[in-house]
Order: C-alpha cells, then sequence, then structure tokens
C-alpha cells in the first residue's frame, strides 16, 4: 500500500452529486486511461459497523472511522463528527487493476429517521448499478436471526435490483464481522439459506418469478475476526481477503463479468447520468445507459479529434500550400494525417459499445474527410490544369517539329492522359472513396477542345494557303485571257481552272490526310476548294465584265490607231477607214461576247452570233423602229441556252452597251476620216 490514496465525496448526503470532485478525482487518477481495467467496489452495511475500518485495512483508503471507545469519528484527513453521509468514493493503493471504493451511509442511520428508506433505496440501487462487486457488512450473530439488522438492507438489495436491467451478474461478498469460535463452514449454510428466504419474499415481476439468485448474483461469504478483541487476527486475515482484489476482472475473478461496465473515461458522465434517473424515480436499463453513455463520450471523443485536426499544424500548413499550387506526396501525407486522427479517436473510444464507437467513428471519418475534400478537389484541379498546358506544349512541338495532326494529337493524349492517371493516383486518400473520373472527363474534354481549336486553326490555315495559291495562280491568268478575248479565250481558262484545280486540290488532299477525318468531311473540304477556285474565275470574270465598255473602247482605240505591227498608224489617204473601223469593232464586239456569260462547263451558246447578226450585220433589215420588240433578239435579259446566274451582261444590256460604244468611239473615226481629206 504504497501509493498515495485520494477521495472524494461523490454523493452529498442531501443527494447532491459532486460533479466538479469527480472530476478532480478522475483526473488524479488518471482513471481515462484505463479503459474497461478497473473495478468499483462498494460497501453497504447498518451504521457503525465498521464498513470504513475494514475498507482502510482492505484497500489503504482514508475513510473516517469511529473512535470505538468515545462514539465518535476521527478524521484521516477532512474531520466530520458524524457517521458517514451520502457517498464517498476512493482510489485503493497498491491493487491493480485500478480499484475505486464507494463508501456508503449507513443503512439504519438514525439521522434520517426510522420510516425514511428513499436515500437507502437510491444509493444501493446506484451501488449496485455502478459496482463491480458489493460488500454486505454484517455481525455475526445476527446470523439466523429473524430480526438481523441486515434484512432490512438485503430486501433492498434485492428489491432494486428488480430495477436493474443489467446484462451481468453483480458479486455480493457477505463479510462477516466479530466471528466467533463457530466454524465458517457452519455458519456459511445458514446465512445462505437466511439469503435464499429474503429472496424469495422479494416481490418479482412476472418475468422474474422463477429466476434463481444465482441469475444475478455471485455470492461469496468471507468471516473476519473482532478488530477490536484480535486486531492481529484480523488484519492477518484481512490481507488474505486482499489478494482477492487482485486481477479482479480476469475471468473467473470477483468482476470477471465485464459485459456492463462502462469504459473508464465515461464513467463520470455515466455514474452522473444513473444518479439522475435515480433521483427522477425512473426505471434504469443499463444496456440502454451503456449506450447512451457510449454515444455522449464517442461524440465528445469525436469532436475532440476533429477539432484537433482543424488546428493541427500540418494540416494547415499544408492546406494553405495546396492553394497556390500542387503539394507533393498529397495523398500518403493526408492519409497519414487522417490515420493518426483516426487512430487516436480508437484508441480513446475503443472499450464503448461496438455500434456507437463505430457509427460516430464514421461520422468523425466524414467530417474529417469533407474538410479535406476541398484541398483534394484543389490538387486535382492543379493536377489537371498542369496536365493540360504540359499536353499543349508537346502537342505543338510535335506539329512544329513535322508530326502529323492525328498522330501527334493521338499519342500526345495517350501520354498525357496517363500521366494524369498516375498522378491522380498519388493523391488518392485511403480514408475516402473518391471518384476522380469526372476531373478526368473534365481534362479529356479540355484535350479534345483543345485538338478540335488546333485542328481547325490547321485547316483555316491550310485552306487559307491553299485558296491563296489558287487565287495566285487563277487571277492573273484568267484576267490576262479575258483581256485578249478569243475564240480560244474560255477553253483556256477551263484548261487553266481544271490544271490549277486538280494541283491544289491534290495538295489538299495530302494535307488533310494527316487529320484523320472522315471521307465525307474530307470530300467536303475538297469540294469547297474545287468551289472556291470557280469562284476566283467567277469573280474575276464579273469584275472584268462590270468595266467591259472601258476594255471595249481600249481595244477599238488599239486596233484602229495601230497597224498589225503596233505602230501608230498615220493617215495618208490610202487606208480603208471603213475596213479599219469594223475590223476594230468586230474585236471590240468579240470582247463584248467572251464577257457576257461565264463558260465554265463547256457548253455551248449564241451570243458571239446573236451579237453579230443584230449589231453589226443589219442586211437582213431585220431591225426597224417597228418591229425592234417583236424581232429583236437583244430585247431580252436572258440568252437563250444560258442560265441567268452565268449571265454577266444580258441581251437587252449588249445592245445599250454596244450603242453607246459606237457613240463614244465614233469621233475618233471622224476624225481619220477628217486627217485623210
Amino acid at each position: 500500500m504504497d501509493k498515495v490514496c485520494c477521495s472524494t465525496h461523490l454523493i452529498e448526503g442531501d443527494g447532491t452529486f459532486n460533479v466538479n470532485g469527480i472530476e478532480s478525482f478522475m483526473k488524479e487518477v488518471k482513471l481515462a486511461e484505463c479503459g474497461l481495467s478497473y473495478a468499483v467496489v462498494s460497501i453497504m452495511g447498518p451504521q457503525s459497523s465498521g464498513k470504513s475500518t475494514l475498507l482502510n485495512h482492505l484497500f489503504g483508503t482514508n475513510f473516517r472511522e469511529m473512535d470505538a471507545f468515545k462514539g465518535r469519528h476521527i478524521s484521516l484527513s477532512l474531520s466530520r463528527s458524524q457517521t458517514t453521509k451520502g457517498i464517498w468514493m476512493a482510489h485503493c493503493a497498491g491493487i491493480e487493476p485500478c480499484t475505486l471504493v464507494m463508501d456508503l451511509e449507513g443503512t439504519d442511520g438514525r439521522e434520517r429517521g426510522e420510516d425514511d428508506t428513499a436515500f437507502e433505496k437510491q444509493s444501493a440501487l446506484f451501488a449496485l448499478a455502478v459496482s463491480d462487486i458489493v460488500l454486505i457488512n454484517m455481525w455475526c450473530h445476527d446470523i439466523g436471526r429473524e430480526q438481523a439488522a441486515n434484512k432490512p438492507l438485503l430486501k433492498t438489495v434485492f428489491q432494486v435490483m428488480m430495477r436493474l436491467f443489467s446484462p451481468r451478474k453483480t458479486t455480493l461478498m457477505f463479510v462477516i464481522r466479530d466471528k466467533t469460535r463457530t466454524p465458517l463452514e457452519n455458519l456459511e449454510p445458514v446465512l445462505r439459506e437466511d439469503i435464499q428466504k429474503i429472496w424469495d419474499s422479494v416481490p418479482k415481476p412476472q418475468a422474474h418469478k422463477e429466476t434463481p439468485l444465482s441469475e444475478f448474483f455471485n455470492v461469496e461469504v468471507v468471516a473476519l475476526s473482532s478488530y477490536e478483541e484480535k486486531e492481529e487476527q484480523f488484519k492477518e486475515q484481512v490481507a488474505s481477503l486482499r489478494q482477492q482484489f487482485f486481477h479482479s476482472i480476469a475471468p473467473g475473478g470477483l468482476a470477471g463479468d465485464r459485459r456492463g461496465a462502462v469504459p473508464a473515461s465515461g464513467f463520470s458522465f455515466s455514474a452522473q447520468q444513473i444518479w439522475k434517473v435515480i433521483k427522477d424515480n425512473r426505471d434504469l436499463d443499463l444496456p440502454a445507459h451503456k449506450v447512451m453513455v457510449a454515444t455522449v463520450r464517442c461524440e465528445e471523443i469525436a469532436n475532440e479529434k476533429l477539432a484537433s485536426f482543424v488546428a493541427n499544424e500540418e494540416w494547415c500548413e499544408f492546406d494553405a500550400a495546396i492553394q497556390t499550387g500542387p503539394v507533393s506526396g498529397f495523398g500518403k501525407k493526408l492519409t497519414s494525417i487522417l490515420h493518426i486522427c483516426l487512430s487516436e479517436y480508437d484508441t480513446e473510444a475503443t472499450y464503448f459499445d461496438d455500434g456507437v464507437r463505430t457509427t460516430k467513428r464514421k461520422q468523425l471519418e466524414e467530417k474529417l474527410l469533407q474538410l479535406v475534400q476541398p484541398a483534394y478537389q484543389s490538387m486535382l484541379g492543379h493536377i489537371r490544369s498542369g496536365t493540360l498546358d504540359k499536353f499543349k506544349e508537346a502537342f505543338d512541338k510535335a506539329l512544329n517539329g513535322g508530326e502529323g495532326f492525328s498522330v501527334a494529337a493521338h499519342s500526345c493524349t495517350k501520354i498525357f492522359m496517363t500521366q494524369f492517371d498516375e498522378q491522380s493516383a498519388d493523391v488518392v486518400i485511403q480514408q475516402a472513396n473518391w471518384d476522380s473520373s469526372k476531373v478526368r472527363e473534365k481534362l479529356r474534354r479540355d484535350i479534345d477542345a483543345h485538338v478540335a481549336a488546333v485542328c481547325a486553326a490547321k485547316l483555316s490555315e491550310l485552306t487559307n494557303l491553299y485558296e491563296k495559291k489558287l487565287n495566285d495562280a487563277l487571277s492573273g491568268p484568267v484576267e490576262a485571257l479575258l483581256d485578249g478575248a478569243g475564240d480560244d479565250t474560255w477553253p483556256a481558262i477551263r484548261k487553266l481552272l481544271r490544271r490549277e484545280t486538280e494541283s491544289a486540290v491534290s495538295g489538299f488532299s495530302v494535307a488533310l490526310s494527316s487529320f484523320d477525318m472522315d471521307e465525307q468531311t474530307t470530300d467536303k473540304m475538297l469540294a469547297s476548294l474545287e468551289d472556291y477556285a470557280r469562284g476566283v474565275v467567277e469573280l474575276k470574270t464579273k469584275e472584268e465584265a462590270a468595266r467591259v465598255l472601258i476594255r471595249m473602247k481600249d481595244r477599238f482605240a488599239t486596233l484602229f490607231s495601230q497597224d498589225s505591227d503596233s505602230m501608230p498608224r498615220v493617215w495618208t489617204g490610202k487606208e480603208d477607214i471603213r475596213a479599219i473601223t469594223k475590223m476594230a469593232r468586230l474585236s471590240s464586239l468579240k470582247l463584248l461576247s467572251v464577257l457576257a456569260a461565264i463558260r465554265l462547263d463547256d457548253e455551248a451558246d449564241n451570243i458571239e452570233k446573236t451579237l453579230a447578226v443584230v449589231l453589226v450585220d443589219n442586211r437582213s433589215g431585220a431591225l426597224t423602229n417597228k418591229s425592234i420588240t417583236l424581232d429583236d433578239p437583244l430585247a431580252s435579259s436572258t440568252w437563250e441556252e444560258v442560265s441567268p446566274s452565268k449571265t454577266l451582261i444580258t441581251p437587252v444590256q449588249c445592245k445599250s452597251l454596244w450603242r453607246q460604244f459606237k457613240s463614244e468611239t465614233e469621233y475618233t473615226v471622224t476624225q481619220a476620216i477628217a486627217a485623210q481629206a
């Protein structure tokens, strides 16, 4: 008994539970560290029957004892002039496992009055609910007596036991005091018979009418000599009895039934709640109470661990760092921090009800994961954005290195999606079952979108390149051919268009093959390029047709004022001005007929013939003022066998242009005739 004993007044004489006292007591004896490795012993018996003396010698406690000569109590710590009031609790010195002892107020105390048994029953019920072992202190001379002092106490114990819905059996140890010369083996059967009679006489609920005493209690009987008369023998017997309390919670020990045990960290709260239920005169359902205690304590432990995690310096640094960029070893580090937190919970909650402990652990885990999930999502976001940036860089490098578009896109996508998978695997938190597939899908969509954007840009570049090539290859030559305006103009333009289009389409087709597009899309783009080529020719023809009058006058002026060697004509009087004028006008008319319609499909028409017949050859006399609307082929907005979409200059426009042309060139002819005169 070398360890220091400490005690507390657990329940005051007026029934007040000393919350602060038990909390301080638990901290002092470090009870919370014991788990289920502790036992609670209580003692009941008549007032002044030597209960405190027995406890002090048996467990090394410092409960107050009565002076046998003066009839007063002497104090080993705090003085009290009267008998034990309420319930005191002390820590036993030198006994393993940790053992707590409760000293109950005497059951026949005169201070409370003969009929006031309420507190007696309440304290008895409390002791039975909290204790693993209950010592019944009784006088040897009361055994077999009808009016024994312990009979009311036993009736009280058995009656309140009916109110306890307890899964475990409590050990009742009857301590016979001031044993006479009668051997214990003779006393014990008589005592057990007395106990059985009292048990049989106690009213029981229907469910326990036939239930034997052994279902509720393990009954032990010991006898001690008189402390006053045989002190040394008493001490020897107590020392022997003390050995039974070592390893009391082992199977077969005095407190071996641990089914109803509350983990030590919850003892204070459990005791408070049990006393509250008893004071409220409600039935005490210990299994339900055990679950309630587990619920409260596991919730407290979980909240403590959550708060500890939130304040954890490593986590705080981790959370701050993740806001600005990826953190190396994210998954392993966070898994470790969470594991430590949950392990601490497991350690502190290990002895509480399995179902409650598991539920609260799951709730704690969920709260922790809710707390860290934003960091996890941020980390995935960093990986996704980083992977996308690297993909773009590698993709551009591959394309600039001459790698085919489709091959580059496929290989880069595969490489960087695999890289994302590897990096996201390092982010996995073992405690969480989070799916990164949505972030992966987002990355894939971003990559596909970038590939599509680059593809569109590259295709646009290619299209522009080949369109420029066509424009350069067609615009100048077509303009020159139209300016020459001869019988072979449109055949030459068609040949030029066909040659340049085939060349461009061939090159464009080869370029498109690296994009791995479907045949329909490729054909559509090639057809679009062909249409563009035709469009270049058509646009150039329209531009030339828009200034046909200027072109005609330029041609007329050139042919009329220059000879076949392109030398300026000198009007000497020998020249046939009429013939020269006709030749120049016919050539200008040829230009008009060439530009009157687009002829890219090699379809025959009568435009030139009609213009010649109507505008130059008037020998038929078909054109008279009276019949112009009836017989004039140029009095129309369309050409026969020529689509309006291909018509650039309508018949009526040709007639108007020709009239204007003749009018504006007439002066040149007149000047020439005048020069000959």
